[in-house]
């Protein structure tokens, strides 16, 4: 269970990032992660209120996150 918390707590996160830097879209990174958080939900992985709220922050967490490597990739350039 310990796994699974962690889990939830970084790789959302960390593919809203990098889904960010594949499309160049935070929204649609957002869209994609939250598509597979609610595949993992339909088959079960994804069973308690606490673990869908720690994905919700680590979703927030890494969509703060991308937009400031999307100002920083524009910035740059």
């Amino acid at each position: 269970m310990f796994l699974k918390f962690l889990s939830a707590l970084f790789l959302p996160g960390l593919l809203v990032v990098w889904f960010t830097r594949v499309t160049y879209n935070r929204v649609l990174a957002l869209v994609l992660t939250v598509a597979l958080i609610a595949a993992s939900v339909y088959k079960g992985y994804t069973h308690t209120m606490w673990l869908i709220v720690v994905d919700a922050f680590s979703l927030t967490v890494g969509f703060w996150y991308g937009a400031r490597i999307k100002q920083r990739m524009k910035h740059s350039s």
